[in-house]
C-alpha cells in the first residue's frame, strides 16, 4: 500500500505514547508540569526583583515601592529582601511612618532574615542619629551607615568610601561601597566610580563599576563606557562595557561597534545586544551591508530577540547562503507571528531544493503551524517531504492535524 509506513509510524508514535502514560504510578506530564510551575514563578519573583532594583537605582521611588510590594506578596526567596527594599524606597520618596511600619513588618514576618541588620541601620538613619561608619565592625552594617553618611554628607562620606575601595577589605565590601558611590549624584563620587571602571588592577571591581556606569547612564558615564571599551584589550572587559551600553540604552556606540569591530567575537556580541536593545532595524542595516556571511548569521539569530519577523521574511525569499538560510529559517519560525507563518508558507512554495524545504518543515513545526503543515502535506507529491511532515506532525497536536491522521488511517 502506498501509505504503509505512514501508518507504521503512526501506529508506533499512538501507542508508544499511551504506554509511556499508562505504567501505573507514573504522571510524567503531572510531574513535569509541576516542575515548570515552579521554575515559572522563580523566573517572575527574579524579574520582579529585578524590574524592582532598576526603578531603585534609577530613582523612581514609587514604581520600586509597588514592584518590591509585588515581590513579597510571591511569600518566595526574596521576600524579606523586597521588605528592606521597600522601606529604602518609601524613605526615599520622604514617606518615613511607612517605611517604619514595613520594617516593623519584615521583623515580626522574617525574625532570621539576613536583611534585618541593614533595616536597624536604615531606622536609625531614619531616626536621624548619627552613625559613625568608621566604628561599625560588621560589614554590611559599615555599609548602610555609610549610605546614611552619603544622603545626610556626602563630602565626608566620599574619602570612606574611596579609602575602602583601594583599601585591604573584601571583595564583598568594596563592591558595595563602589554601588553606594555609583548612585551618589556627587560629582566626586561620580569620578572616582569612573576611575574605578577605567582602572584595570582589579578587574572584577572594574566590571561591576562598568555595570555602574551605565546603570547611571548620564552623557559623561556613556562616554566613558566608549572611552573603556576603545582602550580595553581585555574581551571580558569589552563585553561588561556592552551590558552597560544595554543598561544605558547607548544603542548607537553598540551599532558602531556592529560595523567597525575586527574581532568576530565581539562583532557577534554587538550584534545581540542590538537585538536585546530593540535594533531589528539597524540589524537588517548590517546584513544586506555585509558580504561576510558570518556576520549576516549572526545579524539573523540577534532578530530572534527583536521580534524581527518583517525583516526575517525578506531575509528567507533572498538569502543564498546555505547556513545564513538555515539560520534565518529556523529564527523566523521561533519569532512566530502571523507574518512568519506567511513567509515560511511561500518559502515552501518557491522553493524546489528538498534539503530547504525540510528546514521550511521545522519551522512550521517550531512555529507549531498544524494547519499549515496538514495543507502542505495535502498537496505534496514527494514522498520524501511527505514522510518528513507527517513525522512533525506525529509530535504535535490541532484538530486539522488529528483529522488528517485519521483519514491516513482509514484509507
Amino acid at each position: 500500500m502506498k501509505y504503509a509506513y505512514l501508518f507504521t509510524l503512526l501506529l508506533f508514535t499512538t501507542f508508544a505514547g499511551r504506554a509511556a502514560v499508562a505504567q501505573p504510578g507514573i504522571s510524567p506530564s503531572g510531574f513535569l508540569e509541576e516542575q515548570s510551575s515552579a521554575k515559572d514563578k522563580q523566573s517572575e519573583e527574579e524579574e520582579e526583583y529585578s524590574s524592582a532594583q532598576d526603578a531603585l537605582s534609577e530613582g523612581e521611588y514609587e514604581d520600586a515601592v509597588k514592584d518590591f510590594d509585588s515581590v513579597i506578596k510571591m511569600h518566595g526567596r526574596k521576600a524579606d529582601g523586597a521588605m528592606y527594599w521597600k522601606a529604602y524606597a518609601l524613605n526615599k520618596a520622604g514617606n518615613k511612618t511607612r517605611a517604619f511600619a514595613v520594617i516593623d513588618e519584615l521583623r515580626k514576618s522574617y525574625p532570621k532574615s539576613t536583611w534585618l541588620k541593614d533595616a536597624g541601620v536604615l531606622e536609625t538613619e531614619m531616626r536621624g542619629a548619627s552613625v559613625n561608619p568608621e566604628k561599625v565592625t560588621d560589614e554590611e552594617e559599615k555599609v548602610m551607615a555609610l549610605n546614611a553618611l552619603m544622603n545626610s554628607d556626602p563630602d565626608k562620606a566620599v574619602p570612606l568610601l574611596k579609602k575602602i575601595i583601594l583599601g585591604n577589605y573584601s571583595p564583598r565590601l568594596k563592591d558595595k561601597a563602589l554601588f553606594v558611590l555609583s548612585q551618589s549624584g556627587s560629582e566626586e563620587a561620580q569620578q572616582v566610580t569612573m576611575s574605578v571602571a577605567k582602572a584595570n588592577n582589579n578587574p572584577d571591581l572594574q566590571k561591576r563599576a562598568i555595570r555602574y556606569l551605565g546603570m547611571n547612564g548620564n552623557k559623561a558615564n556613556r562616554a566613558a563606557l566608549k572611552e573603556i571599551y576603545n582602550g580595553s584589550s581585555d574581551p571580558s572587559v569589552k563585553k561588561m562595557v556592552f551590558q552597560g551600553w544595554l543598561m544605558s540604552g547607548d544603542k548607537e556606540d553598540v551599532l558602531a561597534v556592529a560595523k567597525n569591530e575586527k574581532s568576530p567575537e565581539l562583532r557577534r556580541e554587538a550584534l545581540r545586544y542590538m537585538g536585546m536593545m530593540g535594533g531589528c532595524p539597524e540589524l537588517l542595516e548590517m546584513y544586506k551591508a555585509s558580504p561576510d556571511p558570518e556576520t549576516r548569521e549572526g545579524a539573523v539569530g540577534a532578530m530572534l530577540m527583536c521580534g524581527g519577523s518583517s525583516q526575517l521574511a525578506e531575509i528567507v525569499q533572498t538569502e543564498k547562503d546555505p547556513k545564513v538560510l538555515d539560520k534565518a529559517i529556523s529564527t523566523i519560525g521561533l519569532v512566530g507571528g502571523e507574518e512568519s507563518l506567511v513567509a515560511l508558507t511561500r518559502l515552501y512554495g518557491t522553493q524546489s531544493d528538498v534539503a530547504i524545504k525540510k528546514k521550511v518543515i521545522n519551522g512550521l513545526f517550531l512555529h507549531n503551524a498544524g494547519k499549515e503543515m496538514v495543507a502542505l502535506a495535502r498537496k505534496e507529491n514527494n514522498p520524501e517531504l511527505k514522510k518528513a511532515l507527517i513525522q512533525k506532525m506525529s509530535i504535535m497536536s490541532s484538530p486539522e492535524i488529528t483529522d488528517y491522521m485519521m483519514e491516513i488511517l482509514n484509507k
